[in-house]
């Protein structure tokens, strides 16, 4: 190993079930790079599609791969061209790195760039290395100082909230509305706590199991119900419907619990391909189908909204471990039956 390098303990993908932790070399950051002693990692889906299939939906890995983009850390080394927060710094991470050419998209949002790439993805080849070490280095454009009096561990879920928080935003006005939530994993369960802030009248829940349905009311929902009660779903007549189990079933769910005239946000990721949809449904009762993909800035709305008190997410965290357990964290991660999100925790809280 070369003298401007140092080594990290990290979780790497090699392939389908085999997930490592293991030294990486970090080198010395480049000029626009701050180096960041990682605190916490959040375990998302597409990290454990990558342990489980090797691939995440399209994203193939063809080499071994750093997972993870849901991180927090304290600056380490500020950027040597002066951008970005100094040393000493609590930090939460923006994983998105806009750009590309070809297809058009509004220049006001940018996640959905036809070259944006993610920390953590295989997208691209060469794959673009996750964050889930104990020292790593980011471009300072990605960081975002935390607010007076937020703890890294309270920030922690900063950024899957921000994709909840982008989800409710594209429902449009929600305050004082029914509206449901399908499929209470993480996303689902973030939903319901960016809806009660936003002042949501009926926040009603739907998931297979107890316990997800379990940390959703503790998150803010008024009511819940089991996925497989088809004629209580019908009955909501939801004025919004959150569609985040990423599920054929739950998208049929979502339009049947709509009321006329409603709207459904589709934040659930399906696999890719054809998909069965209640098309004809949809079309009679003049539903607006939206997609919601990622977020852009959102993430600062949620950062100051949880240093201000007004988002709780802490019901959502069920489970941590240190990163040497961090095989065991991932099978406790992919029984969506009895566990939340999983944090990954790197180093001590500076």
């Amino acid at each position: 190993m070369s003298s401007n390098t140092t080594t990290a303990t990290a979780v790497v993908a090699h392939a389908a079930n085999d997930l490592r932790v293991e030294a990486i070399e970090v080198a010395t950051p480049a000029a626009h790079e701050a180096q960041i002693a990682i605190a916490y990692g959040g375990i998302c889906g597409s990290d454990l599609h990558y342990w489980s299939h090797g691939a995440a939906g399209e994203s193939i890995l063809k080499a071994p791969m750093v997972l993870g983009h849901e991180i927090v850390g304290t600056v380490t080394a500020a950027a040597a061209d002066g951008t970005g927060p100094a040393a000493g710094t609590m930090v939460a991470v923006h994983p998105a790195t806009p750009g590309g050419t070809g297809a058009r998209y509004p220049q006001e949002r940018p996640n959905l760039s036809p070259g944006c790439t993610y920390l953590g993805s295989a997208a691209r080849y060469p794959h673009t290395e996750g964050a889930f070490a104990t020292t790593v280095n980011l471009p300072s454009r990605m960081l975002r100082a935390l607010p007076a009096g937020l703890s890294l561990r309270d920030a922690a879920l900063a950024e899957p909230a921000a994709v909840a928080w982008h989800a409710v935003a594209r429902a449009g006005e929600v305050a004082g509305k029914r509206v449901m939530v399908i499929g209470a994993g993480p996303i689902g369960a973030l939903a319901v706590a960016v809806l009660k802030r936003a002042g949501t009248a009926e926040i009603i829940a739907v998931d297979m199991f107890d316990r997800p349905l379990e940390i959703a009311a503790a998150a803010g929902a008024t009511a819940t119900l089991k996925a497989d009660d088809a004629d209580a779903i019908a009955a909501v007549e939801a004025d919004v419907v959150i569609e985040a189990s990423g599920n054929h079933h739950g998208l049929a769910s979502a339009v049947r619990g709509a009321v006329r005239g409603g709207r459904i946000v589709m934040v659930g990721l399906l696999p890719s391909g054809e998909q069965p949809a209640l098309i004809s449904l949809a079309i009679t009762r003049e539903l607006e189908l939206v997609g919601s993909f990622r977020f852009n800035d959102e993430i600062d709305d949620v950062l100051a909204a949880l240093a201000d008190g007004t988002l709780d997410v802490s019901a959502v965290v069920t489970h941590e471990f240190g990163v040497d357990d961090a095989l065991e964290a991932f099978a406790v991660a992919r029984n969506s039956a009895e566990s939340g999100k999983v944090l990954l925790r790197f180093t001590a809280e500076g």
